[in-house]
């Protein structure tokens, strides 16, 4: 195999807030990478590819058995600095820049936030059992399958709309906070508007359990009762679920304050440092920053840092932008957000047909999502590609994909070979550093 191209066998976490056995597509797509049987009953939340040291990818060399791990990828790249290429070396040092991952949503994963670069770095220094290093987290996440998400603070309208039509928010809110939110978010500048919310927020986070406790009951009895009279709003109905998964919990009244939205497969959402956010369900594509720091503060059972967390956020109101993919080529399309450390393709190759990639000035991983096919390296051995493959293309080499036509189990031809590419952005290797 030489250096053209590593085979990895990467890291699986078993969150309990992933989705069990063979109903996740993690399971799924661990079982064939690693040759390990699907454990039923077990939730299979994260794939990681990359070399973080809570999820570490590892080089599987031909010959291998399925139980040897190999050599850890963030090893054989600091031996094989190359491999990165100049640009990303002077930029980040002898690692990946990078965190590949695909996540099986059940439920929601907390109510939180990355941290930006200065306050990772403080943050690590102070707690570096919680937040186990230094860098920010910006983050997208691509839809596989129909995908829900909270994400960023409402518009004001539907921030107002909200505290017209839930009073339980308004009983739990200090008279002072809530007409000042009312007033500046119908007339008040964006800095005021931003305060007035903040203010709004940290106190609601911050209510006393037995308040949140009677809060929510009272909330889910008044919409309980309302369902038998009308449809429900799809936040409303978003709240009772809430409630079924984690009772009693601040995080269901903090949905009011953010937007629900609803990925299709092949949109994508990103988020930058110090944006409130909780995946809610389906299946995705994420990739991030090299970094495992969250702050959370609602929907999870884990540690609670809300005072950090509300102090941290920025407080931005609207939509967030949903990414479609810019074609690259016939075969690819590239979601490319506003940050140096990533991008994401998505690459179908039709049954019969092929692909060749110019070699790339940094390093790239490749995940097989579906079909089978082959893979060679700077025109040379051909190897055999199949669903859970995972590899690393070192920068400066280039490659040629080609899909193969397999009957499936039915006798039906397989319709294409489909990869999901994750590299350094074009705009940090195209440009001077």
């Amino acid at each position: 195999m030489g250096e053209d191209f590593l085979r990895l066998r990467c890291k699986v976490q078993h969150y309990d807030w992933g989705r069990t056995g063979a109903d996740s597509k993690v399971a799924q797509l661990h079982a064939l990478m690693s040759g390990i049987p699907v454990q039923e009953g077990v939730p299979y939340a994260e794939l990681w590819m990359g070399t973080h040291e809570s999820g570490p990818s590892f080089v599987f060399w031909e010959g291998m058995q399925s139980g040897q791990e190999g050599v850890p990828l963030k090893d054989w790249l600091k031996e094989h600095p190359d491999a990165l290429g100049q640009k990303v070396v002077e930029r980040w040092g002898a690692d990946l820049p990078y965190l590949f991952k695909v996540l099986s949503v059940a439920k929601a994963l907390s109510i939180q936030a990355h941290p930006d670069k200065k306050l990772a770095e403080t943050l690590h220094q102070k707690r570096p059992d919680l937040y186990k290093d230094p860098n920010h987290k910006p983050e997208m996440a691509l839809a596989l399958t129909p995908f829900e998400a909270l994400c960023g603070f409402v518009t004001p309208e539907e921030l107002k709309n909200a505290l017209d039509t839930v009073p339980e928010l308004t009983n739990v809110l200090d008279q002072q906070v809530f007409e000042g939110l009312i007033t500046i978010q119908n007339s008040g500048s964006p800095e005021e508007a931003a305060l007035s919310l903040r203010r709004a927020f940290t106190e609601l986070m911050t209510l006393g359990k037995p308040i949140v406790a009677e809060t929510v009951s009272n909330l889910v009895s008044r919409l309980t009762k309302e369902k038998q009279l009308r449809d429900l709003t799809e936040k409303e109905e978003l709240v009772l679920r809430l409630e079924t998964q984690y009772p009693g919990d601040v995080g269901i009244l903090s949905a009011f304050f953010l937007n629900f939205i609803k990925l299709l497969p092949g949109q994508a959402v990103y988020l930058a440092a110090n944006e409130p956010h909780a995946y809610l369900s389906g299946e995705c594509i994420e990739c991030m920053a090299t970094s495992d720091n969250v702050v959370r503060a609602g929907l999870t059972p884990k540690y609670r840092d809300t005072e950090t967390l509300c102090s941290m956020l920025t407080y931005k109101q609207g939509l967030p932008e949903i990414l479609t993919g810019t074609p690259v080529n016939s075969f690819t399309k590239r979601y490319s957000p506003p940050f140096d450390e990533f991008e994401v393709d998505h690459i179908v190759v039709p049954s019969g047909d092929k692909v060749s990639f110019a070699a790339i000035s940094g390093p790239s991983i490749y995940l097989v999502c579906e079909g089978v096919g082959t893979l060679t390296p700077q025109r040379s051995t051909i190897f055999g590609l199949k669903v859970g493959d995972i590899f690393f293309i070192p920068a400066g080499k280039d490659i040629e994909v080609s899909a193969i036509t397999e009957a499936d189990v039915s006798g039906k031809a397989s319709s294409s070979l489909q990869l999901y590419r994750a590299g350094v952005s074009s705009k940090v290797l195209t440009n001077s550093i």
